[in-house]
């Protein structure tokens, strides 16, 4: 126990010079307030001598390869100035931590890794994992299953045979990359949703222990689009145009989860919600001084799970609590149209660590459109 509490103690450490020296600092170009995104790696899972998990006639390294160059084509047409990188974009084998290494050598902010999944032939659905200790026995023979390429690799896996992937190794990583796996759970979340908008049955958000998952430095996620052992999943990954209407849901979370990030949102999208603590409302602010006028404010934090208000994370600040997606997001600060006074505060707060810290805006307790709010408050 001893050496745990010392291996996580120098993976917090870890952690807090990679943010000192701003290995993945979201936005740090001020010229540029909404570029937070600029590189994407996307990975389609297997290829070449490794074909993956397959069904009568489709196997797993096609079907994860037309959705991943479609996904990428869409981002670009979108999106010019973010660069997207593939692991691979055709059919060749890539070793699983050399797929790692290019997401961390080119600095990428997002990784997004397409597989197919493999079961009994009534299982159905997709899910999408981030890196943790699985929860149930299925979700460890997905892991197992993805990791178990290494053995194809040209030394049959012999780097990994001392690579720790221990519950308690596991448990540290995720101290060390804390700062990325709500960012991580976020995307993840709105992957699924978009899945269940598109008809697909959702297995939910999970956790398991990938390699590629370990050995990335950004925010990442793997994608388990479907059973190719299940005919029907099968027929429907195979098409063209479900592989077309896969890769557009991926796009739509992506689209979104930028928006959430660099502070844009296209709509209304969800109330403010004041959180009350000990029966006492902790904003203590008179919500009457704020009927239809835009309140800035800038977020600091998104959690899968509730985080008191008084966590040490804070630092002391006020902050507060809505909801959006499931999920719980922390903002500090009330600007009453006044943006440019909220964006320094944002970038104040990035200066003191809060890399993800960006500007959001209210109207009558509901969180609108960041670019309409900053016009209405110039009116």
């Amino acid at each position: 126990m001893t050496q745990v509490l010392l291996d996580i103690a120098r993976f917090s450490l870890s952690v807090t010079l990679l943010l000192l020296t701003g290995l993945h600092s979201y936005g740090q170009d001020d010229e540029s307030l909404f570029a937070s995104i600029k590189t994407v790696v996307i990975d389609a899972g297997h290829g070449g001598k490794d074909p993956g998990c397959h069904g009568a006639a489709a196997n797993e390294k096609t079907v994860c390869l037309n959705m991943a160059l479609k996904l990428g084509e869409m981002i670009k047409k979108e999106y010019p100035h973010i660069k997207v990188v593939y692991t691979r974009d055709k059919d060749v084998f890539v070793e699983l931590d050399e797929r790692a290494r290019i997401a961390n050598r080119n600095n990428a902010d997002l990784f997004i890794c397409i597989h197919a999944n493999s079961a009994s032939p009534s299982a159905y659905g997709a899910e999408t994992y981030v890196l943790g200790l699985h929860r149930t026995e299925a979700q460890q023979k997905v892991a197992e299953r993805e990791n178990s390429i290494i053995h194809l690799e040209d030394d049959g896996g012999a780097k990994y045979k001392d690579f720790d992937m221990s519950p308690d190794a596991i448990i540290a990583r995720q101290i060390q990359l804390s700062v990325f796996l709500d960012q991580s759970i976020n995307f993840a979340s709105k992957l699924q949703h978009e899945f269940k908008t598109l008809g697909r049955h959702d297995r939910g958000v999970k956790q398991a222990g990938f390699l590629v998952l370990y050995k990335t430095t950004m925010p990442s996620v793997l994608i388990e689009t479907g059973f190719l052992t299940n005919p029907s999943e099968e027929k429907f990954l195979s098409s063209v145009r479900s592989q077309e209407e896969m890769a557009k849901a991926m796009f739509t979370a992506f689209k979104k989860y930028k928006n959430e990030l660099e502070g844009i949102d296209e709509q209304v999208v969800s109330n403010y919600t004041v959180i009350e603590d000990n029966n006492e409302v902790t904003n203590n602010v008179d919500q009457s001084s704020e009927q239809d006028q835009v309140v800035f404010r800038v977020q600091i934090e998104t959690s899968s799970a509730p985080i008191k208000l008084t966590d040490s994370r804070f630092k002391g600040m006020q902050v507060y609590e809505y909801k959006q997606d499931k999920l719980f997001k922390y903002t500090t600060g009330r600007f009453i149209n006044d943006f440019n006074k909220a964006n320094e505060l944002k970038n104040k707060l990035r200066q003191e660590g809060f890399q993800h810290a960006f500007v959001v805006a209210f109207i009558n307790n509901e969180r609108v459109d960041l670019q309409k709010a900053i016009k209405l408050a110039e009116n």
